[in-house]
């Protein structure tokens, strides 16, 4: 969404495809911004939609006329779409996964802190690339932290998003209450502790328990992104251990510290800190990233959403001379004589 509006903003037609999974917001979304162009007098296929699955995607990542390509999703696919649209000397804007991490310092403001982190790992039902996934604890406050943690996670409402009060709300298909299930699985195979859930919840629609882990950071699932409300708590003992821990895994879009200490906070937002494309004090993986440049690095994809620049994405640039006069000026002060 903020792509598109950019991208019409900038003159340009957009042809896009929602999620398979999603048809009919793809066909109200078109509708609605059709609207404004019929309004105006102006064609409404310059918002142009299409609805299915991966053949759509492929034949917009292939297609010539189309000389900038941006996706959103997994970092698998985003691989596959790079390479078929670089193939083609076409531009791509990519945002793919996150495996976003909080690091809590001993000086930290607890509570603020034991809120945040219930928010960006919990909200949207983990399902979101800004998603909280790791959560780092200094061995100081390690055990008060996750005292704390546990207490206001038993008292998340989940239900129907719709509904005041509900914090978690379902997995987006069936699809992803399984992949759930293996994740827990896979991290119980790994060594990981369930401090907290663990388990689907018997219920109409795909509803699972927030769940907290104990793992190590050496753990494979650790560095996978398990698109669902599942934290890994892990210990640390120095700030360069924590920034090592956080940099550790392919992903890096969103990462947050809490401390109120000026050099761990500079350490942290310097050229030796995160290197994720957020880097955030005192403040979650998520919730604070519009008007900012939006996205990440590695296996994140690279690509920048929003900021004061981004509109740069969607124009051409042409570098031009003119010239008034009968003489030819050369470059390098050349003299042919």
């Amino acid at each position: 969404g903020w792509n598109a509006c950019i991208a019409l903003v900038c003159g340009n037609c957009v042809v896009w495809k929602g999620a398979p999974t999603t048809p009919l917001i793809t066909i109200a979304m078109t509708k609605i911004v059709a609207s404004v162009f019929e309004k105006n007098n102006l064609p409404s296929a310059i918002f142009t939609a299409f609805c299915g699955g991966a053949e759509i995607g492929q034949a917009i990542a292939l297609d010539t006329r189309i000389p900038l390509v941006s996706f959103t999703g997994s970092t698998k696919v985003g691989q596959m779409v790079q390479q078929q649209v670089s193939a083609r000397f076409g531009k791509c804007l990519l945002e793919l996964s996150g495996n976003n991490a909080i690091i809590v310092m001993d000086d930290a403001d607890i509570p603020l802190a034991v809120r945040s982190v219930l928010f960006a790992a919990v909200g949207t039902a983990g399902q979101r690339c800004t998603t909280c996934r790791r959560l780092l604890l200094h061995e100081s406050i390690y055990q008060t932290f996750l005292d704390q943690l546990v207490e206001v996670y038993k008292q998340v409402r989940i239900g129907d998003p719709m509904e005041k009060g509900t914090l978690l709300g379902p997995l987006h298909t069936t699809a992803s209450k399984e992949s759930f299930l293996k994740g827990i699985q896979n991290i119980r195979s790994q060594g990981g502790k369930i401090l907290l859930g663990g388990s689907a919840i018997e219920s109409e629609g795909n509803f699972v328990q927030p769940t907290i882990v104990e793992i190590s950071p050496a753990a494979p699932v650790v560095r996978e992104e398990l698109f669902g409300p599942v934290l890994y708590a892990m210990k640390f003992q120095t700030l360069k251990e924590a920034i090592e821990i956080n940099n550790s895994v392919p992903q890096g879009l969103s990462s947050s510290i809490f401390t109120r200490k000026p050099d761990a906070i500079f350490k942290w937002i310097g050229p030796h800190g995160s290197d994720c494309g957020i880097v955030n004090v005192n403040i979650p993986t998520n919730g604070a990233e519009i008007g900012g440049a939006f996205g990440g690095e590695k296996a994140t994809g690279g690509g920048r959403e929003a900021g004061s620049d981004s509109w740069k994405q969607y124009m051409r640039r042409a570098t031009c001379t003119i010239n008034y006069g009968s003489e030819l000026p050369l470059a390098q002060g050349i003299n042919f004589g």
